[in-house]
């Protein structure tokens, strides 16, 4: 009632307000509608330090559920993966998910399509799903042996439909494998204008969840044998391995000819945070990017490493020099002896480009001496080779077995709805590492994926109700 009587003295009080400004103003004309309406509405004192208590204890209790639901996801996978046996002639039955319920022009469903219930549901955005059942999303640049994954991970759809009768205000519960496929709990998936699913889900919150922080320096050659398709493989390199950092990542982009540049010479010897607009930033420069003159490699990673070196910036965590050209004609052994060994302590990888390999010895060098190599001859390489890093740097916190929870900086997220109109939705995600445990891995450290689910912002707000707390 008291709120009832709020919102009618304030709509009151807005058609008055001009009529009155001109005889009152400021705490005048408060303290006489204050006094018109005194008689009906009661005043209460409010302790703001408990209110603040109590939301933050139920935001606690709601967050830690989500966390739960997590870890009981994490622990049905490895369980999951450890008791299944790899079969190379693995096969099994299925259905197009982008095709369920769609019939042909006798009114007979579709091959691989058939008929299954879809509800609309409000947990869901008020979109039409389905709550008993998962479904498998692989992006059509992903290529790897991923039948034995889907069919282990069928174990976890149970687990889904469990934890969503246990917390109905869960959304989107998922795994994402190391391999590429993503589980989505509950059925529901939309291609793009093209009929096509680009979504990889190694783009988003697995980053996060399957590496420790990282500082990553890329070093693109733009000399001229650059130019060409290289220089665009090269452009779409920089850009993949700038996808897959986020908020907790620090990055800086070299190029190099005959001589050594930083995309953004405001950034020039540093590191900086690789958030969103950072990282669009970049990519509208590496789009300029131009070829010209000689490759001068060396100078190029005394500068990266220089700035890694450098104390007191970055995450601290891990190291890494991205090299990405087509060759290297200098002999740069006595940079790495002086900037990182013994310890090795920078990781470098590098990215060959090109069908045709020119001097490519020296980069080979790196290669055997760093652990880390590929070559990617054409776009659509890109994607799988980058990803390739990730495995390389989550291998320490896979073998210790961390099962780090993170939570992942807001982002927006973009709905359908039943207009097929789309709306952004503020979201945060709360992911966790999910890690072989069978004993011939284990110190191969293996990274099967990431679990996670999705919490609209608007749910954290609902705790903290406006009227309350102005």
């Amino acid at each position: 009632m008291f709120v009832s009587r709020v919102q009618q003295w304030a709509t009151s009080f807005g058609k008055e307000i001009n009529a009155l400004s001109a005889r009152y103003s400021g705490a005048k004309l408060l303290q006489k509608k204050y006094k018109d309406i005194e008689g009906m509405i009661k005043i209460e004192e409010v302790d703001g330090e408990e209110l603040v208590k109590k939301f933050a204890e139920e935001m606690e209790r709601m967050l830690g559920r989500k966390m739960e639901s997590v870890k009981r996801l994490a622990e049905a996978a490895e369980d999951a993966d450890y008791y299944h046996e790899y079969n190379e002639t693995l096969e099994f039955d299925y259905y197009n998910s982008m095709l369920i319920n769609t019939m042909d022009e006798d009114g007979n469903p579709v091959p691989l399509g058939g008929e299954f219930p879809l509800e609309e549901n409000e947990h869901f955005s008020s979109l039409l799903v389905n709550t008993q059942m998962s479904n498998i999303q692989v992006p059509t640049n992903v290529y790897n042996k991923i039948v034995n994954g889907v069919y282990m991970s069928e174990a976890l759809n149970d687990l889904f439909v469990e934890n969503f009768q246990k917390d109905p205000t869960l959304t989107w519960q998922y795994f994402g494998s190391s391999t590429g496929f993503f589980r989505l709990y509950p059925i529901q998936w939309t291609p793009d204008e093209n009929g096509v699913v680009t979504f990889d889900c190694r783009n988003r919150n697995y980053i996060q969840a399957a590496t420790s922080p990282k500082d990553v320096v890329i070093v693109v050659d733009v000399s001229g044998s650059m130019k060409g398709l290289r220089l665009t493989i090269a452009k779409h390199t920089i850009n993949t391995i700038l996808d897959t950092l986020g908020e907790n990542d620090f990055v800086n982009i070299i190029a190099y000819s005959d001589y050594v540049r930083y995309v953004e010479p405001c950034f020039k010897g540093t590191l900086v945070q690789a958030d969103l607009d950072n990282r669009e930033h970049f990519k509208l420069l590496v789009e300029e990017l131009h070829v010209k003159g000689e490759g001068k490699v060396k100078k190029a990673m005394k500068e990266s490493f220089k700035i890694l070196n450098e104390l007191g910036q970055g995450s601290l965590c891990n190291q890494a020099i991205m090299l990405i050209t087509d060759g290297a004609m200098e002999d740069y052994q006595d940079v790495f002896e002086k900037f990182n060994w013994p310890d090795r302590r920078v990781r470098v990888f590098t990215y060959l480009i090109g069908r045709e390999m020119t001097f490519a010895e020296n980069v080979k060098w790196i290669a055997c001496n760093n652990k880390y190599y590929t070559h990617v001859s054409t776009l659509a390489d890109v994607q799988e080779n980058v990803m390739e890093y990730l495995h390389v740097l989550s291998r320490p916190m896979v073998i210790n077995h961390d099962h780090d929870i993170i939570w992942t900086e807001a982002y927006m997220d973009s709905v359908l709805f039943n207009t097929q109109a789309q709306s952004l939705l503020l979201m945060t995600s709360v992911a966790m590492p999910v890690f072989s445990k069978k004993k011939e891995t284990l110190s191969h450290g293996i990274l099967l994926g990431v679990v996670g689910t999705d919490v609209a912002v608007r749910e954290l707000m609902r705790l903290a109700p406006r009227y309350k707390v102005l």
